[in-house]
C-alpha cells in the first residue's frame, strides 16, 4: 500500500500493523529438511511454564528460544517466517518475468520484471548516484516566489513525496456511495508527532540522531558541514512546527473528528498560503467545490508557514523531503544512510535485508496486482478458499448467535447490529476485477525513476476518483499479502490469498486448529465492524448513529474495562500500552477468539466428540493455535516505536489478554483464582 493512501485509510483496520510482507504457499515445510510442519508442532511450547501463568510463554517458549531474529529484522515471529517462505515465490516470480524479454509492453509480466530487472542493476544505481534526480532539485534551486513554490509542491506530491500535507480521494464517509477530495495531515520524517514533542530521554536521542542524519544526507548532496548543518536545523524546526499542530493517533481514531467538509472558499481563508483553485486545477479537479480537511488546526499552520517561512527555507525543505523519500531507490551511499536511522536507530535492525527482498516489496507496493495475477494463477488453492468461505459463513452465524444472546443491547439495537453483520461483504484471495495500470510505463531503469512514476500512477488514479462513485469491486491489499482488513465505509472484510495458509489456516488441519486461527483472524475482522470505530458506520458504510443511547452508553462502558486493562500491561520495564490507541485492535482480538470459539463449538454438535491430538483436548488445541499466531521476538527499539505508532497492543498481551476475560480458556487450562491469567468477574471484560 503506498504511503499516501495508508495514511488516508486510519479507518481501515488490519489483523497486523501493515508492513511490506507478502507473498503465499499452502503448506509450510521446514527449510532444511523439507518435511510440512505439523499444524501444532508441541517442540515450540514450554511446558516448564504454567499455563495458567503465562499461556503464551507456555504455548511458544520452546519456539522463542530457538528463533533468534535475523540480523536483518526488528522482529521474528509466526507473521515474520510466513514472509520470508513467502518471499521464495514472488522471488522466482519476479526473476522469472525479468528473464522475459519477449514480454508485451504493459503486461503483467513485463510491469514486474523490467521494474524488478532495474531494482537489481545496481551497477547501473551506483554508476547514476544522485544523476536521475538531480533535474528535481535544480527545479528546488530554481524557484523565485511563492507561485512557484506552489507549483514544486503540487509536482513533489505527485511522485509520492511526503511534503507538507498529504492530497487524495477518500470515501465520503456520510455518504459512502460517492468518493471526495482529502486533504490530510503530513510533511514529517519521522514516524509519528510523538517524536517531535515528547521529552523523554529516549526521545532527545532518537531527535540528536535523526539531526546527524539529515547532516550527512546533505552531505551527500554536496553541501559542506556547516551549509548541511543549517539546513538541518531549518527542516527539524519545520518539521517540529508541523508535528505540534498534527492530531495524535487517538484523536484521529474517532471519525467524527477527521470528517470536516468544508467549500474551497473556506479552505482558502482557513489556509491563504495556497491558490487553492491552483492546486486543483493542476490535478484536473476544478469542478470540486468541497473538500474534506481532515485537521483543520494542522492545515492553518500549514497555510501559515506558506505565507511566513521564507522561500530559502523552504527549499532546504523540499530538498530534504525529495531525497529522503527516494534514498531507497539511489545509489549505495544514500541507502546505508537511510537504512542506518530509519532500520537501525528506529527499529534495530543490524543488516540491510538482501535487496531482491527489499526490490520485491518495492514491486508489490507499486505494482502489486500485476505481481498478486502471476501470483495467484500457480499458488493459490481453490482448496483454501472454499474452506475460507466455508469459515467465513460459519463466523458469521455465531457472531449472530452472541449478538442476540447480548444481555446488555436492547431488541431494537440488536436488529440493527444484525442488518449490519448480514450486510459485510467478504472478499476472499484475490479480486473479481483486477486494477488495471494501462498507461504506467516502467522500463529497465533508472530505478528511483521508475519508483516516481509509478508514485505518480497511482497518485492520479486515486484522484481520479473524485467525484466519482464508489468502486464497491477494488482491493486496498493486494492478494500476496499476508494481512486482513476490515474497511468500516465498505462494510468489508477482506482476506488475502497470502494469509490463508499456515500457521493462520491450513485446510488439511483439523477445525479446533484452523478456528483457532484463522477463524480468530476473520472474527477480528467483522468485530471491527461493531468495535469503538466501526459501531459509528451503518450497514452501509455511513457515519451514522444507529444505536439507542443507552446502548451507547452500555457499549462504552463495556469497552472502557478494556481499555484500563491494556493500559495495566508494562513493557521494556517501565513502558505501558496505550489502551485508548489500541482500543479498537483489543475489541476486535476479543472479540475474534470469541467468536471463533462459538463458531468452533457449532461444528461439534451432532457429531462424535474428536479425540485428543498429541495430548491436547480439541479446546487446549484451539487456544494453543491462537496462541502460535502471535509468536514473536522483538528489539526493544522496534517495540518502542510500536507503542507510538501501532493501533495493535504487543504481541504477548494479544495472545493473554482477550484469553484472560475468556470463561472457557479458564476451563480448557484450569485457570483458577490467585493464577496470573485469571481475572476477577468484576475487571474482566465481556462485549461480543
Amino acid at each position: 500500500m503506498n504511503t499516501i493512501r495508508a495514511a488516508l485509510l486510519l479507518l481501515m483496520v488490519s489483523f497486523f500493523l501493515i508492513l511490506p510482507t507478502k507473498g503465499s504457499q499452502i503448506m509450510a515445510q521446514n527449510k532444511s529438511t523439507g518435511t510440512a510442519i505439523p499444524p501444532l508442532d508441541p517442540a515450540n511450547m514450554d511446558t516448564s511454564v504454567n499455563p495458567a501463568s503465562n499461556f503464551y510463554e507456555y504455548a511458544n517458549g520452546g519456539w522463542l528460544k530457538k528463533n533468534p531474529i535475523p540480523a536483518a529484522y526488528s522482529r521474528w515471529g509466526s507473521f515474520s517466517e510466513l514472509y520470508d517462505r513467502n518471499l521464495d515465490i514472488l522471488h522466482s516470480i519476479a526473476e522469472k518475468s525479468a528473464a522475459d524479454n519477449n514480454a508485451a509492453k504493459g503486461s503483467d509480466t513485463q510491469l514486474v520484471g523490467d521494474f524488478y530487472f532495474c531494482g537489481m542493476d545496481t551497477s547501473a544505481i551506483d554508476r547514476d548516484g544522485i544523476g536521475p534526480i538531480e533535474p528535481y532539485l535544480r527545479e528546488i534551486d530554481a524557484i523565485k516566489d511563492k507561485s512557484e513554490l506552489q507549483s514544486t509542491l503540487e509536482k513533489l506530491q505527485r511522485k509520492g513525496v511526503n511534503v507538507l500535507f498529504y492530497f487524495t480521494s477518500q470515501q465520503d464517509l456520510k455518504n459512502s456511495e460517492m468518493m471526495i477530495a482529502t486533504i490530510f495531515q503530513g510533511g514529517l520524517s519521522l514516524p509519528d508527532r510523538d517524536y517531535y514533542t515528547k521529552t523523554d530521554k529516549q526521545s532527545k536521542e532518537i531527535l540528536s540522531d535523526y539531526d546527524i542524519y539529515m547532516k550527512k544526507m546533505f552531505s551527500l548532496l554536496g553541501e559542506n558541514k556547516k551549509v548541511a548543518s543549517v539546513n538541518a536545523g531549518i527542516v527539524s524546526r519545520m518539521e517540529t512546527r508541523l508535528a505540534k499542530a498534527s492530531m495524535t493517533r487517538v484523536e484521529m481514531r474517532d471519525p467524527k473528528a477527521i470528517y470536516n467538509m468544508m467549500s474551497v472558499a473556506k479552505l482558502g481563508s482557513l489556509a491563504p498560503g495556497l491558490s487553492w483553485k491552483s492546486y486543483l486545477r493542476y490535478f484536473n479537479l476544478s469542478g470540486v467545490k468541497s473538500v474534506n480537511v481532515a485537521q483543520p488546526k494542522f492545515m492553518k499552520v500549514a497555510g501559515a508557514m506558506l505565507r511566513s517561512v521564507s522561500l530559502k527555507d523552504w527549499k532546504v525543505y523540499l530538498k530534504w523531503h525529495l531525497v529522503n523519500s527516494m534514498a531507497p531507490y539511489l545509489s549505495k551511499e544514500f541507502v546505508d544512510e537511510h537504512f542506518h536511522f530509519y532500520g537501525t536507530v528506529l527499529t534495530g535492525a543490524k543488516e540491510l535485508q538482501p535487496r531482491w527482498k527489499r526490490v520485491l516489496q518495492r514491486v508489490d507496493q507499486q505494482v502489486g496486482f500485476a505481481l498478486g495475477r502471476l501470483y495467484v494463477a500457480d499458488h493459490f488453492s481453490p482448496k483454501a478458499k472454499a474452506r475460507a468461505e466455508e469459515m467465513v459463513h460459519n463466523l458469521e452465524a455465531a457472531f449472530a448467535q452472541r449478538i442476540k444472546g447480548l444481555d446488555w443491547m436492547s431488541e431494537k439495537t440488536k436488529k440493527q447490529a444484525l442488518i449490519k453483520l448480514k450486510a459485510i461483504v467478504n472478499k476472499i484471495g484475490y479480486p473479481d476485477k483486477w486494477k488495471s495500470y494501462k498507461g504506467l510505463d516502467i522500463d529497465r531503469g533508472p530505478y528511483v525513476l521508475n519508483v516516481m512514476r509509478a508514485n505518480e500512477f497511482n497518485f492520479d488514479y486515486e484522484i481520479n476518483k473524485v467525484g466519482k462513485k464508489v468502486d464497491r469491486t477494488e482491493w486496498q491489499m493486494t492478494p500476496p499479502t499476508v494481512n486482513a482488513y476490515y474497511d468500516p465505509s465498505m462494510n468489508e472484510i477482506v482476506f488475502p490469498a497470502g494469509i490463508l495458509q499456515p500457521p493462520f489456516f491450513n485446510p488439511d488441519a483439523d477445525d479446533a486448529v484452523n478456528y483457532g486461527g484463522m477463524g480468530a483472524v476473520i472474527g477480528h475482522e467483522m468485530t471491527h465492524g461493531f468495535d469503538d470505530q466501526g459501531s459509528q458506520f451503518d450497514a452501509s458504510g455511513n457515519l451514522k448513529d444507529w444505536w439507542s443511547k443507552a446502548d451507547a452508553a452500555n457499549f462504552k462502558k463495556k469497552a472502557e474495562v478494556l481499555v484500563k486493562q491494556f493500559d495495566s500491561y508494562t513493557v521494556l520495564d517501565s513502558l505501558q500500552v496505550n489502551g485508548n490507541l489500541t482500543e479498537g485492535e483489543n475489541i476486535a482480538d476479543l472479540g475474534g477468539v470469541s467468536i471463533a470459539f462459538q463458531a468452533f463449538e457449532n461444528t461439534l454438535k451432532g457429531k462424535s466428540r474428536p479425540g485428543k491430538i498429541d495430548g491436547f483436548t480439541p479446546e487446549q488445541r484451539f487456544f494453543l493455535a491462537w496462541a502460535q499466531m502471535w509468536r514473536e521476538n522483538d528489539r526493544p527499539q522496534a517495540l518502542r516505536q510500536r507503542l507510538i505508532v501501532d493501533p495493535h497492543s504487543p504481541n504477548e498481551f494479544r495472545c493473554n489478554g482477550p484469553l484472560s476475560d475468556f470463561p472457557p480458556f479458564y476451563e480448557a487450562f484450569g485457570v483458577k483464582p490467585g493464577d496470573s491469567m485469571y481475572r476477577a468477574d468484576s475487571v474482566r471484560a465481556k462485549i461480543w
